[in-house]
């Protein structure tokens, strides 16, 4: 589906946003705060640029993932290790509402930009950190990247079959867990400022968001299990321990998941594939039951899938209303009939001139639904409209980018 300029200002319009993050946490966060409606400036070093810019696959000499990352932001060009540059983002402070950062816990305080002194110019502003470990305790210095949260989260831990090698989860899923907190946090942020009210001193605050902290939120039972069991959750490979039956099956012609772990569910898988004996057995009626007969579940399951073919096996689960599905590649993506039916799929021109798509909006409201608006920017091409908005003259924007410092 092509992408038309949304002419709806989404349900963030009015809010402005520095984004001073790079790659892939701070920015992911600022592009879902864009995508509906927040006016997202980014700040990026002269020159050079954000990293993302050259990451993966390019074209015309730039990457296509920045064309998702940094849609429906501006671009700024400002180094911020000259004390002139320090001073435009303290202009540009006194006017926002949100500031992300992503950089190691002390540089802003370096740079005489910590939370306690952007405050003073603007106490209603919300700051969303990003770092590995948090503002503080003893690992607070410590580099981090997303794949070490993955591994300190408890994630990598579990992404292996049994005895192998612990593999990534293909996407940098610790990056994108930590945004989503962040935006949650802006968003819960910014109520609690805007329901005080400028009147009733509402002011803003931080919001410190650890990347191993977000995937550690998601591990579900993990914690309690070893609290109360002193029991260690194990690598499972494709299956869902504990959870029976969910795993993936082999057809004649590759992969299916199917989740058969509700009750009812079980019974309509077990006549799905000729096997109410199992469906209607006393001991297999709840889920606690199943799970000391796992073997001997997956194996009539494995029977029945691995002697027809993925479609076939599908068709027939679908008719008995069983939760299942192929294991999509991209190619499959890009040509599913859902996707596009729920404008996932979203065809947009660049600023380069070239067609590409790009993944929808998400989620989707109703009343004030997001939107593409721009096209991600080139480097710095906002930074003069950006500045002479702060109240810079044009000589005064001109002797900075003879300097360096834009």
């Amino acid at each position: 589906m092509t992408s038309i300029p949304s002419s709806a200002t989404g349900p963030l319009a009015g809010v402005r946003v520095i984004e001073l993050g790079q790659l892939i946490a701070g920015p992911f966060c600022g592009k879902t705060l864009g995508d509906f409606g927040a006016e997202v400036i980014k700040i990026e070093p002269p020159g050079k640029g954000d990293p993302l810019r050259k990451w993966r696959m390019l074209k015309n000499g730039n990457s296509v993932w920045w064309e998702v990352q940094s849609r429906n932001k501006q671009s700024v060009t400002l180094d911020l290790t000259q004390p002139e540059g320090q001073d435009i983002l303290r202009a540009l402070v006194k006017e926002a509402d949100v500031l992300i950062e992503n950089f190691r816990p002390g540089k802003m305080e370096e740079w005489g930009l910590g939370y306690e002194d952007l405050k003073k110019l603007n106490p209603r502003l919300v700051m969303a950190r990003i770092s590995g470990y948090g503002q503080d305790g003893p690992y607070c210095n410590r580099p981090g990247f997303g794949v070490i949260a993955e591994s300190m989260g408890g994630l990598r831990y579990l992404t292996a079959e049994p005895g192998r090698v612990p593999v990534r989860v293909g996407v940098s899923i610790g990056d994108t867990l930590a945004a989503l907190h962040g935006v949650i946090g802006v968003l819960m942020a910014l109520y609690h400022r805007d329901r005080n009210g400028k009147d009733a001193g509402g002011e803003g605050q931080v919001i410190d968001i650890a990347l191993y902290e977000s995937v550690f939120n998601c591990m579900e039972s993990l914690l309690p299990e070893y609290s109360a069991f002193n029991a260690v959750r194990e690598a499972a490979g494709s299956a869902l321990p504990g959870i029976v039956p969910s795993n993936a099956y082999l057809c004649s012609d590759g992969w299916i998941l199917i989740g058969g772990n509700g009750d009812g569910i079980f019974k309509r898988l077990m006549s799905a594939i000729g096997r109410d004996d199992l469906g209607t057995a006393p001991d297999l009626a709840s889920n606690d039951g199943r799970v000391k007969r796992v073997v001997d579940i997956d194996g009539a399951i494995t029977a029945w899938t691995k002697v027809r073919d993925k479609t076939v096996a599908l068709k027939i689960l679908d008719q008995y209303d069983v939760p299942s599905g192929a294991i999509f590649s991209i190619a499959d993506i890009a040509a599913d009939a859902q996707y596009h039916a729920r404008e996932m799929i979203l065809n947009i021109t660049t600023r380069d001139g070239y067609k590409v798509d790009v993944p929808g909006i998400v989620p989707k409201l109703s009343a004030t639904p997001g939107g593409i608006r721009n096209a991600a920017p080139k480097l710095g091409e906002d930074t003069e409209a950006v500045l002479q908005r702060a109240g810079l003259k044009a000589e005064t924007i001109a002797d900075l980018r003879a300097k360096g410092v834009i």
